[in-house]
């Protein structure tokens, strides 16, 4: 059911228009979705309840998101209420998908409150939507008593009638106190002023490592091309199948070319291997340094 186009008050007033169930009719209703997928039940039971799913989404108005988008996610968790609705269990439909409408207007607003993820525990989404009603009933009752609560006492009070561990409490306090900032902003009001992207880390490759890194990598293409000249052709060629190509063959397809049996293949492999660690441990100690 899209809404793309249509007005809050146009909604509002053709949901205000759609009929209105009675038990009986609802239980019919969900029956006929449920055991013979009766999409013209279903059409008649989302559209009786699209008023339910209007009214709550306007609760959320306040968390500054398009009205528009709360009611087409409202929308959303009313389908996946009806989908999953059981009516053998003897529950209203209504009181069934005030908790699917409810999760998805709340899933909404936290993936677009921020650009940083707000938060996905339970725990975290009771707090981003309580934290400020519990602060606000908290305050009046301190200043009734001639109180005032300091930042930690609050956080401590918040924590415990919420029901969530403290740290939970300052992180969505951090959260909640500010909103998303451009990398590209400046950090002066000067029109040269340094951007903040400018002040993260390069985690690039600097210079010094790249030539550090080629220079290594050619001592090691020296010392292997050495110990790779010790090797006959046969078991030259079985390396370079086996261990330098970009896609290795098996030992399967190597005996079959060369006439071996896949055993044969492996023992020339392991000889050709001892013959280049032989190499290289002559060459110089410090290669077994570099290799270690």
């Amino acid at each position: 059911m899209a809404f793309d186009g249509f007005s809050d008050q146009k909604l509002s007033r053709t949901a205000m228009k759609a009929e209105l169930l009675d038990a009986e009719t609802e239980l019919r209703l969900a029956y006929a979705w449920r055991d013979e997928r009766c999409e013209e039940s279903l059409h008649r039971l989302i559209t009786a309840y699209m008023r339910l799913a209007i009214s709550m989404a306007a609760k959320f108005k306040r968390y500054g998101a398009p009205m528009n988008d709360l009611i087409q996610e409202a929308s959303v968790g009313l389908m996946k209420a009806a989908e999953k609705f059981d009516p053998d269990r003897g529950v209203r439909f209504s009181t069934y998908a005030v908790w699917w409408i409810k999760a998805s207007i709340q899933d909404y607003v936290m993936r677009n409150w921020s650009m940083v993820r707000t938060g996905s525990t339970s725990s975290q989404k009771s707090l981003f939507f309580n934290m400020r009603r519990v602060q606000a009933r908290l305050e009046r009752e301190a200043a009734a008593e001639g109180r005032k609560l300091e930042g930690h006492v609050m956080r401590q009070l918040i924590s415990t009638e919420v029901g969530v561990p403290l740290h939970d409490v300052e992180m969505m306090e951090g959260r909640l106190s500010g909103s998303d900032y451009s990398l590209n902003a400046t950090q002066s009001s000067e029109d040269e002023g340094r951007e903040w992207i400018d002040a993260l880390q390069d985690d690039s490759s600097q210079a010094a490592e790249n030539v550090e890194l080629s220079h290594d990598n050619e001592r090691l293409r020296g010392w292997l091309l050495a110990a790779l000249s010790d090797l006959n052709d046969r078991e030259r060629f079985i390396v370079r199948e086996r261990k330098i190509r970009d896609d290795p063959r098996t030992l399967e397809s190597l005996g079959t070319e060369l006439g071996l049996s896949k055993e044969r293949v492996r023992q020339l492999e392991a000889a050709a291997f001892g013959k280049m660690r032989k190499n290289l441990e002559s060459q110089s100690r410090e290669v077994m340094n570099f290799l270690a």
